[in-house]
């Protein structure tokens, strides 16, 4: 190689290796704005008090050896001015290794920051002058030196304008950069540092320091900043796409969204992609399956965490969402609906949201139950709200199955099909279901994997409780051998419970659903006397599809005043949409009345409660039983969209005769004497009344010692059932029937 060519490679910047001699680098150049200061600083102060005075004071020699910095300062100040051509020639070399470990791919923090938060070339050397006293000790005495305040060791305003500014025109053009207002105060990179100088001053001696996890940051420590522990969460993500339990339609939505934003040529796009559906339905995974494709971690802030005091929460958000920067990350803001309440407080959240997403934000998801309903506060921003739907059967089924590999492959075909086809989950709440089946196996004892009558189980503990709030859940305990009709009344309420297992079927794979606008759900109403089975078939259908019934409370939703009825209504039937329950309306006749004449104001509410029902009862996809002993009282519209009717019967003497046998117990102690045929044919009364005297006698014989239940004990309960229900009980003519008969 030539000397020409020699001497071009020298003047040729070298790179940085590694982020630490880019800060060696920036510590280098700051030593050397302190010295030039540090020289102008003599000339101003050229006699400083002897140590004897007793007075506290830093000496000429210690800055000397500090600085190690031999140069003369003559009063024309040539060492000043030589300082400065090498300061300049410093700041010209590090600008040109940093811009030649582009090509290299080297991190350097600083300039990151400087990226990032749009930092101007100044503002950069100002956040270096208030970071070196956090990376050595040494700048707390050349501070304070400077200063001239051996309490000072932060830099003030008026130290970092002297190390910057030659002059008073250079300090007020930089003095905006250290306002309240400047990007390095309002991003949170520089803070206000609590002043131990027990002195007075104004805003130019305020100490400044930076903020804790931007020297952490700069230092190379990313840990997430510990203020947002309480309600953020960073993932690393490695969830591919077609993991992700959600339609592919949706996806691929999603994804297009996703890619277009990126492929925009407008810089500093800023982008909310609003999720909603059903909680479980898959909208963190479509967040976390974003950011595997995009290689970059994501922010997860859980909005119902936040702090209540308004400040705190203020501060929080540009906290979490400046991590999202730092971090490289995508913020994902959970739990949105909490705050879609109408109310000040929940507009002034969003309004601070909007903000620090247009300062800090780049892409953002957010994600909540609810549809967006609250137009304007991202108007700078572009709000795009896509729908995450429930999953359909065919999904439902997938995840069912996956969550069965300890089963046969007929087995898990089988049991996933049902399990879909019965209750409508999402795929987290199927997961959750599939754990808490195994988790009910194990504490009953169970070696081998769980029974179909276990994920049952689950799915009912997984479905939503929210009408617990508004119902009374009933626990279906009969069977169909409890139940005792005549035999075309029992091939109905079969009939009925085969139509809701094939609804899938029917409505979906054979497509009657596009013929049906409405009524797509199973509605019955059950009607007869008091007594007759009509809660207890409610029981025995509930058992047999495996669903939770949950019973109507009229007192809960009837209300005297003007609309409440029907909010109560729309409770219910919204709560019942993901509750995989069957409503049952008892006493329905109350509440489904026939609508009259209007008179006055109180028929034509009346009447728009019932009209109301009307209109939900069709909508509603669920099952829904009505009981009524009064079928007159009904309104014929309610009757004509009804699927089945079935009448209870008042039993008959063979009817009787069967609701005596079932009533007891196969482990109770019943005699030998006790003559059902002439209990059937000698008392007419409803299986309710057969239940109240059965119970009875089984305690009379119990209070008794007896080993078992009489005919006299039955007696007694038939006494007790006629005093209550105001019969006229004669014991005597009961007795020499009985005698006529050759009855004991």
């Amino acid at each position: 190689m030539n000397i020409r060519a020699m001497k071009k490679e020298e003047r040729r910047p070298l790179t940085y290796e590694e982020n630490f001699d880019h800060i060696r680098d920036e510590l280098k150049h700051l030593d050397l704005l302190i010295s030039h200061q540090a020289m102008r600083f003599r000339l101003r102060n050229p006699a400083q008090e002897d140590a004897s005075c007793g007075q506290m004071f830093i000496s000429h020699e210690r800055i000397d050896r500090l600085l190690a910095e031999e140069s003369s300062t003559a009063p024309d100040s040539p060492g000043m001015r030589a300082l400065r051509k090498r300061i300049a020639a410093h700041r010209e070399e590090i600008a040109g290794k940093i811009s030649a470990r582009l090509a290299n791919g080297i991190h350097l923090a600083i300039p990151c920051l400087k990226d990032m938060f749009q930092l101007s070339p100044l503002e950069a050397q100002i956040l270096i002058i208030c970071l070196a006293p956090e990376l050595d000790q040494k700048y707390d005495t050349l501070y304070a030196y400077l200063q001239d305040d051996y309490t000072r060791r932060k830099p003030g305003m008026a130290l970092v304008l002297d190390l910057l500014c030659l002059s008073p025109d250079e300090r007020w053009m930089v003095r905006p950069l250290l306002s309240r207002g400047s990007p390095l105060f309002r991003s949170g990179i520089l803070q206000a540092a609590p002043d131990h100088s027990h002195s007075e001053s104004g805003a130019l001696a305020q100490p400044i320091e930076v903020d804790p996890r931007i020297v952490d940051f700069i230092l190379g420590n990313n840990t997430v900043d510990a203020r947002i522990d309480g309600f953020g969460r960073l993932f690393i993500p490695s969830c591919p796409m077609d993991q992700v339990r959600v339609d592919q339609q949706t996806k691929e939505r999603l994804r297009n969204l996703v890619y277009r934003h990126i492929n925009r040529q407008v810089q500093h796009e800023k982008t909310i992609l609003h999720l909603h559906g059903p909680r479980g339905a898959g909208k963190r995974d479509l967040a976390l399956a974003i950011c595997t494709e995009l290689r970059c971690p994501l922010l997860i802030l859980d909005l119902e965490l936040l702090p209540a005091d308004a400040a705190e929460r203020d501060t929080a958000l540009r906290l979490a969402f400046r991590e999202g920067l730092l971090s490289r990350a995508i913020v994902s803001l959970e739990n949105v609906t909490c705050l879609q309440q109408a109310g000040d407080a929940d507009d002034a959240v969003f309004k601070k949201i909007s903000r620090a997403v247009a300062e800090f934000g780049w892409l953002v998801f957010m994600s909540g139950e609810k549809p967006w309903s609250r137009p304007g506060y991202f108007a700078d921003i572009e709000f795009i709200s896509l729908q995450v739907s429930e999953a359909e059967v065919p999904l439902r089924e997938q995840v069912w199955r996956s969550m069965m590999g300890d089963q046969a492959e007929d087995v898990r075909e089988n049991w996933s099909a049902r399990l879909a086809r019965s209750f409508m989950l999402t795929p987290g709440q199927i997961e959750g279901a599939a754990r808490q089946a195994r988790i009910n196996h194990a504490m009953n004892g169970g070696e081998k994997s769980p029974s179909l009558v276990d994920y049952y189980a689950g799915c009912r503990s997984r479905s939503n409780h929210g009408l617990e709030e508004l119902a009374c859940r009933i626990a279906a305990v009969y069977g169909w051998d409890d139940l005792v009709l005549p035999g075309d009344k029992m091939s109905l309420l079969k009939e009925i419970c085969s139509q809701v297992k094939h609804q899938y079927q029917v409505l979906t794979e054979w497509g009657f659903a596009r013929k049906l606008s409405s009524g797509k759900g199973q509605s019955v109403l059950f009607s007869g006397p008091p007594g007759t089975g009509k809660t207890m078939a409610a029981q025995v259908i509930a058992s047999a599809l495996q669903l939770d019934l949950y019973r109507i409370d009229l007192s809960g939703v009837v209300s005297k005043y003007i609309g409440e009825t029907e909010k109560n209504l729309c409770r219910i039937f919204r709560e019942a949409e993901r509750s995989n329950a069957i409503l049952f309306f008892d006493e329905a006749d109350a509440l489904f009345g026939k609508r009259t004449e209007i008179s006055d104001a109180h028929d034509r509410y009346a009447n728009i409660e019932t009209s109301y029902l009307l209109q939900k009862m069709e909508e509603h996809e669920g099952m829904v039983i009505l009981a009524t002993n009064l079928r007159a009282n009904m309104d014929e519209a309610f009757t004509r969209r009804l699927r089945f009717i079935i009448e209870f019967p008042f039993p008959d003497e063979s009817l009787r005769r069967h609701i005596w046998k079932n009533h007891f117990p196969a482990e109770t102690p019943a005699g030998e004497e006790i003559d059902y045929e002439y209990l059937a044919r000698r008392f007419v009364l409803s299986g309710a009344n057969i239940r109240n005297i059965v119970l009875n006698a089984a305690f009379q014989a119990a209070a008794e010692n007896k080993e078992g239940i009489t005919m006299k004990h039955i007696f007694h309960g038939l006494k007790r059932e006629y005093e209550k229900i105001g019969r006229l009980w004669d014991e005597r003519k009961i007795l020499m029937e009985r005698k006529q008969e050759g009855q004991p």
